[in-house]
């Protein structure tokens, strides 16, 4: 365990090389916080931390920057969650609140993360299996074709053709429409199938082959293995940070290209903490150079998916964490009122 001295000289060192971009020594830490300990000191104190794994000399003569290690205990014990201002919540809301669909809310998120935090954005859009239905609404094209529309609790509207053997009258439409509403509003995708299985032998025998395509493309839609899908924004930022990665950005870009390795970065939307991982915590070999901060959204206190950034390891962690969390927070209340 360290000291909490030893902490606080940490701490420091992590603000510093994160503020300035240049490796910290005993001298400048002295100058610039209030330690309450000589230079002598700080330099045993660093040499500690050094011994421990938290911090590294890039260079001969050189001063000192954290390490993988180093930021995680920063990230875990030292970095309170920076709260945005006043001004910064107010612009969040007017900027988020403009939009007209879950695709506009999904595009306005990643351009406002990657503006906030100068990072990458990346923005998950809610998942079918995570949602629960608002309405189904059936429409009739020809006498013998109908669409079927199924909007969810997220904002994501599905569409699908249905091909009838017979033509299907108006007053049968309505019924069935009426009572599939009833029946599966508010519920979760995953239990909609035992709760119509009995609705076709409920209406007249010729129109039953009918209600039963209904349903069997209702079904399809809500247990279908959807492609999740994500949004990505802010990636020319990485330029800003060009010296952060050790040889080369080209892996960083090309891990973010891959759709698979973003969803596994922001995990599964289940848990709606926050995550912050650091450096070789990160799974995928090029991206050990970054750290990636996510949350999960929703409406309800429930998460549907995740949301967050991908930036240098030589990033500001409070302030990173922050913003994700707001941001998050403030489209989970759009999802709630849409």
């Amino acid at each position: 365990m360290l000291s909490e001295r030893r902490l606080e000289v940490l701490r420091a060192i992590v603000q510093d090389y994160v503020g300035t971009e240049e490796p910290v020594g005993s001298k400048a830490l002295t100058e610039r916080h209030r330690l309450g300990v000589s230079p002598a000191t700080v330099r045993n104190d660093m040499a500690v931390l050094e011994d421990e794994g938290y911090i590294a000399q890039p260079h001969t003569s050189a001063g000192r920057i954290p390490t993988d290690k180093g930021y995680r205990l920063f990230v875990d014990k030292l970095a309170g969650v920076k709260p945005l201002s006043t001004p910064e919540r107010r612009a969040i809301q007017n900027f988020l609140d403009g939009a007209v669909d879950l695709d506009d809310v999904v595009g306005r998120t990643v351009r406002l993360l990657a503006q906030l935090t100068r990072q990458v954005a990346v923005v998950q859009y809610p998942s079918l299996t995570r949602s629960t239905v608002r309405h189904v609404e059936l429409l009739s094209l020809a006498p013998a074709r109908l669409m079927l529309v199924l909007i969810t609790d997220t904002g994501r509207v599905e569409q699908r053709l249905v091909d009838c053997q017979t033509p299907f009258a108006d007053t049968s439409l309505a019924d069935l429409r009426a009572r599939l509403n009833s029946i599966v509003v508010g519920r979760r995708f995953t239990d909609v199938p035992p709760l119509v299985k009995d609705l076709p032998e409920s209406f007249e025998t010729e129109d039953r082959v009918t209600v039963k395509a209904v349903l069997d493309t209702l079904l399809e839609t809500l247990v279908e293995e959807a492609e999740e899908r994500l949004m990505i924004g802010g990636t020319a930022n990485l330029t800003r940070f060009g010296h952060d990665f050790p040889l080369t950005i080209r892996p960083v870009l090309e891990a973010l290209e891959e759709q698979v390795v973003l969803l596994k970065l922001l995990g599964e939307a289940s848990e709606s903490g926050m995550a912050v991982k650091i450096g070789h915590e990160n799974a995928y070999e090029g991206l050990n150079s970054t750290s990636v901060v996510s949350v999960g959204y929703g409406s309800g206190g429930e998460a549907v998916a995740k949301l967050g950034v991908v930036g240098p390891t030589r990033m500001d962690y409070p302030g990173t964490m922050g913003a994700v969390r707001a941001v998050a927070r403030y489209v989970g209340q759009i999802l709630a009122e849409s």
